[in-house]
């Protein structure tokens, strides 16, 4: 059988070209002329042999066959890229790449950073943060820390503390509404609710743990990012869900406080995570050993 292999520029015009319906604007973000966008597009057809594209009044629409297509396309350049990144990451044994949650990143792990930094000055770091356990995110680091309950696959998962939860609110936003004195009450408040591929909405199970069921908020904000929600509490939006590894320099500060002062364990924690390509390697087993000593890790 034939290999079709189609040249990487032809891909990434195909690919931005999809992604904005635009042949101009996946120019300007490829640095490129809306004639050779075009051009690479026409090569990719050739190469199929069938249309990517619908082109009517000036307007770009995908054909059946380039809506199937374009997923592994963009599967294919993110996976090369992140092989080309890896490679001249592991050039070099002084690169440590970690991968994070961003809200943690935020609240518990930058902050001390700098000791790290100060005691093995010879490791350069990387960070990068993610909000999704999509499969393509998995592989662009040599050490992470997630939230769940564990058992990923592929990879070494040391849980940190337990983990509590408990409903947080800006001391400014209680001050105007000090109503706040039973979870029945939260009826009244606006409740923020933290809708993410990661971590569980635990607005359920900590008011079933109170014995309050049914109840239904009458005004709900939603927010795709923890470290948002965390925010917009403390900026006197609403009541959140808090959890005690992120939340409690905030509550120290009096920049939030816990109005009912209940809290229940959760059934999720954050965890070191080494992959098994990174097992022995010289500075994830430093950074584990650093980790471990700032941190409560469960071995």
């Amino acid at each position: 059988m034939r290999t079709r292999l189609p040249s990487l520029m032809s891909l990434r015009a195909f690919e931005a070209s999809a992604r904005h319906l635009s042949f101009t604007q996946a120019a300007v973000e490829l640095r490129l002329t809306p004639t050779a966008i075009s051009h690479q597009i026409k090569n990719l057809e050739h190469t199929i042999g069938a249309p990517l594209f619908i082109r009517s009044n000036n307007n770009l629409t995908l054909t059946k066959a380039a809506e199937a297509y374009v997923e592994s396309v963009r599967a294919a350049i993110f996976s090369l890229s992140v092989a080309t990144d890896r490679a001249a990451e592991s050039s070099t044994e002084k690169t440590l790449t970690v991968q994070c949650l961003g809200t943690f990143a935020v609240k518990r792990l930058l902050p001390i950073l700098p000791s790290f930094q100060r005691e093995f000055p010879e490791i350069n770091l990387n960070l990068k943060t993610i909000q999704s356990f999509e499969s393509q995110y998995h592989h662009d680091f040599d050490v992470a820390i997630w939230h769940g309950s564990g058992g990923w696959e592929g990879v070494t998962a040391f849980p940190l503390e337990e983990e509590e939860v408990y409903p947080v609110i800006s001391p400014m936003l209680l001050d105007k509404n000090p109503s706040l004195k039973s979870p029945e009450d939260l009826i009244h408040f606006p409740v923020i609710r933290t809708s993410s591929m990661i971590l569980q909405d635990e607005w359920p199970f900590w008011l079933a743990k109170n014995g309050v069921r049914g109840l239904r908020f009458s005004n709900e904000i939603y927010s795709d990012y923890l470290i948002t929600s965390l925010h917009a509490t403390i900026d006197g939006l609403g009541v959140m869900m808090g959890r005690s590894s992120v939340v409690e320099s905030d509550i120290a500060a009096g920049r939030l406080v816990e109005p009912f002062n209940v809290r229940h364990r959760s059934h999720f924690k954050y965890h070191l995570v080494i992959p098994a390509r990174s097992e022995g390697l010289k500075r994830v087993d430093t950074f584990r050993e650093w980790f471990a000593r700032n941190f409560d890790v469960h071995h």
